[in-house]
């Protein structure tokens, strides 16, 4: 028996074409081909020999996973309501330090899992400030001023419905 094929260079079963023909049609849906390309990249599946080559198919395209990145993880898509308080406990991390993210996460956290994911994200990045500032003996304090930007930041992206993880930040909660 020859092991010195790559993953790659295996020969495809129809079954494993299936999934890329499916996705090939969520992206003619979705206006991401027109009826010519679609036409050609099916031919293209149909007809290829190995992982390669159907790979190559699909490869220029979004998968299925992100174009709704929350609605795996969450459930259904978070609603308006739960886009501004996940925004607030960011946007109000910067002033409050931790108090505001810790109400959020302990009150609104209960019923939403998009807010309280975000909460627990600025919750962390603001006892990890509170941390280096004491550490430090008050020099750290100079980040703050990083931290209404970064803290805006991620208000933006919680508006938007799409997670965000502060960089260098101690995970005190999950």
């Amino acid at each position: 028996m020859d092991s010195t094929y790559a993953v790659g260079d295996l020969r495809v079963s129809d079954a494993e074409r299936e999934p890329v023909i499916e996705r090939l049609q969520d992206a003619y849906a979705e206006g991401r081909l027109d009826h010519d390309e679609f036409d050609m990249r099916v031919h293209l599946a149909m007809t290829a020999k190995t992982r390669n080559d159907l790979g190559a198919v699909t490869r220029d395209l979004v998968p299925a996973s992100r174009q709704a990145p929350l609605q795996p993880k969450y459930g259904e898509a978070p609603t308006g309501e739960d886009r501004m308080l996940a925004a607030a406990a960011h946007a109000l991390g910067a002033p409050t330090l931790f108090v505001a993210p810790l109400v959020l996460m302990l009150v609104s956290g209960k019923r939403s899992a998009y807010v309280r994911e975000h909460a627990a994200q600025a919750l962390n990045f603001q006892l990890t400030l509170l941390l280096l500032t004491i550490v430090t003996f008050g020099v750290g304090g100079v980040v703050y001023a990083v931290a209404w930007i970064v803290s805006a930041v991620a208000a933006v992206y919680a508006l938007t419905g799409r997670p965000f993880r502060y960089p260098w930040t101690l995970r005190f909660v999950r």
